[in-house]
């Protein structure tokens, strides 16, 4: 299965930062997608790469043997074109052992999922050069803003981020001003907020409120700040305007979800 890791702004030389993943395999008329946010231990030919949470996988039918040999190698390109290096290693996930289990701790936040729209295009017009000037501003901004808040980043994915708050209404007001922040790099993005438990060890998290968090930015449009209706909840005796975004079902969560958009 050819590999792919998006070269971070701290390049492939450091050692403990984390980045995005990307791995496609063909079978016949199918191909194979899985992707994730990774964590980058050692350098150069002695590293090793994590996935830090796990990751997405995706199947898609081609209908023949040759659209689909066509459809691996458009995408592969696509991501060489887009700071992405080929990975020759395998890609593993952490095992805890039993010791370390025990050592697990819940802890309960608000979670902020970050995501720049139409990243792709963008970088594609700009080139590898001035896009990873914009990038190094953007993060530059949200780390900023995250400061600001008193929010803690947890890992990068690319162009994504993921950063948790002790209280709700201070994820929600980073959100607007990362919002307004980037605008000036000509940037928009998408957010999501849910609240919930993960478990905790070390720098490890894990726990499907991060996944609900995802699903919720997914949901989002260009500009959106969109929060779960557990945040909403929390919400209740705060002066922030919500209106009802509907229900939804969330990709790959229980049950369906009532979300509210954030209002200016």
């Amino acid at each position: 299965m050819p590999k792919f890791l998006r070269i971070g702004v701290h390049q492939s030389n450091v050692s403990g930062y984390t980045s995005k993943a990307w791995c496609v395999r063909r079978v016949g008329s199918a191909v194979f997608l899985k992707w994730g946010a990774v964590e980058v231990l050692g350098a150069g030919d002695g590293r090793k790469v994590y996935w830090a949470l796990p990751p997405r996988e995706k199947t898609i039918r081609c209908g023949t043997a040759q659209r689909a040999n066509d459809y691996v190698k458009a995408a592969i390109a696509r991501r060489r074109n887009h700071r992405y290096e080929p990975l020759a290693g395998p890609i593993a996930l952490r095992r805890r052992s039993a010791q370390r289990s025990t050592e697990l701790k819940q802890a309960l936040a608000t979670i902020l999922i970050v995501d720049i729209v139409r990243s792709t295009e963008k970088a594609a017009k700009l080139g590898d050069a001035r896009w990873t000037k914009v990038m190094g501003h953007y993060y530059a901004a949200v780390r900023k803003e995250l400061k600001t808040s008193r929010g803690k980043e947890v890992v990068t994915t690319g162009d994504g981020v993921l950063a948790t708050f002790k209280a709700p209404a201070a994820g929600v007001r980073c959100a607007t001003a990362i919002r307004e922040a980037v605008r000036t790099l000509g940037l928009e993005i998408r957010v999501g907020l849910h609240a919930g438990e993960y478990k905790v060890s070390g720098a490890e998290v894990v726990g499907l409120a991060f996944h609900i968090g995802a699903r919720v930015a997914a949901k989002a449009r260009a500009g959106e700040v969109l929060v779960s209706s557990v945040v909403k909840d929390l919400m209740s005796q705060s002066q922030i305007c919500f209106r009802d975004h509907g229900v939804h079902q969330l990709k790959g969560v229980p049950e369906r979800w009532r979300l509210y958009r954030v209002e200016d």
